[in-house]
């Protein structure tokens, strides 16, 4: 079975080259879904695959910036993007992506870098995953107490709204982002992206992790919208870390190429499925997602701290990870598949039924059944 693994010539270890393309791939759809640069999974996979924990960051940096470029792209064509909200981001994510590159350095230089990253990494997705499944508890309460009263809730409610607190901090300069219509202090999104840029440099990711939900719950952007904005703001740091990663000698270009490869074209898939599941639908797949990451993490934190399991807990990590962004992708494309199979029987139907001389109150009611068809069709509307 050795024509299953490549030797990788700068980092010099021998890699499960499938293993890369599955994770490419998967992480292509689950990426151009949510909004991420899908580093938060592809890190601690490359170092489940065999990669030094230096070497997984600087790689998978590379990666995420061309796959989240051509991702960016296409969210654009959507509308998904709010570019002013993006470049004023970027002001705090520079800084603060150099600063978590020289840390992971200097962890590097003391061996302490694995072991440091990793729990980072679980802190982190345990505090992403309790912040999405509780903001769901929250509206379901609400829509449970308004339904009670026999009233509906308002399209906009949301279970966590620490937003509108936020954006009430009105600190110079005040800015109207026109796309998104938030209206805040530019310095509430400069902080959020420094903090992601930071845990974009220690963790080798793209920040998108934290910085989508931080969008949505923090700066109060549309989820549909803080995805496209996120992947731009993604791309962008995902170039300079690169470039950062590389001067720094711990990319490995071969791996980045391959996993590019299966990622391009995923990415499509995922972008597309964004127009059929919104809103609570991407937050709730999101938050088992990164529940899913969560538990490959700790059975690698489990194997350092008790080798003797390692025969059980390393190829278990290694499953669970690859397994993960399997079903996650197939879920995804299943309902892209679903969602554009509805819209075209839809708008057929409609195209069927009008004809030239067709009154105009028949075509109009004719007209806003179709609508009605498309949006059943999608599994949850925005908020």
């Amino acid at each position: 079975m050795e024509w299953l693994y490549i030797l990788m010539p700068i980092s010099g270890v021998n890699i499960f080259w499938p293993g890369l393309i599955i994770l490419g791939f998967g992480v292509g759809i689950i990426g151009g879904f949510f909004g991420l640069g899908g580093a938060w999974m592809v890190t601690p996979g490359l170092n489940i695959l065999g990669f030094p924990m230096a070497f997984a960051i600087g790689t998978d940096v590379a990666q995420m910036a061309g796959k989240s470029l051509i991702s960016t792209m296409r969210h654009g064509k959507f509308g998904n993007v709010d570019y002013m909200l993006g470049i004023t981001m970027l002001v705090g994510t520079v800084i603060g992506v150099e600063i978590g590159a020289q840390m992971v350095m200097w962890l590097e230089r003391i061996g302490s870098v694995d072991k440091v990253v990793r729990w980072l990494y679980v802190v982190l997705l345990i505090s992403i995953a309790w912040l999405v499944f509780h903001d769901a508890a929250v509206r379901r309460r609400k829509e449970r107490e308004a339904k009670a009263q026999h009233k509906e809730l308002d399209a906009s409610a949301v279970g966590i709204d620490w937003a509108s607190r936020l954006q009430a901090i009105r600190i110079p300069p005040v800015v109207h982002y026109k796309h998104a219509n938030i209206t805040c202090s530019a310095w509430l999104p400069i902080t959020v992206s420094f903090f992601t840029g930071w845990l974009a440099g220690i963790l080798g990711i793209g920040g998108g992790l934290i910085r989508m939900p931080a969008l949505v719950y923090l700066v109060g952007c549309p989820t549909h919208l803080a995805v496209g904005t996120d992947l731009f703001e993604v791309a962008i740091s995902g170039l300079y870390g690169t470039a950062s990663y590389a001067y720094k000698g711990r990319v490995e270009l071969l791996a980045a190429l391959v996993m590019l490869c299966g990622a391009a074209i995923g990415a499509q898939i995922g972008v597309v499925a964004t127009k059929y599941v919104k809103g609570y639908g991407i937050r709730f797949v999101f938050g088992l997602a990164v529940i899913g990451c969560l538990v490959s993490v700790l059975c690698k934190l489990v194997e350092a701290e008790f080798p003797a399991w390692g025969w059980l807990l390393g190829p278990a990590a290694t499953v669970d990870v690859l397994g993960f962004v399997t079903a996650i992708s197939l879920y995804i494309t299943v309902k892209m598949v679903q969602g554009a199979k509805a819209e075209i029987a839809a708008k057929w139907n409609v195209d069927r039924t009008f004809t030239p001389t067709m009154a105009p109150e028949t075509r109009e009611r004719q007209y806003k059944g179709w609508k009605k068809a498309v949006e059943r069709s999608r599994a949850w509307e925005d908020t």
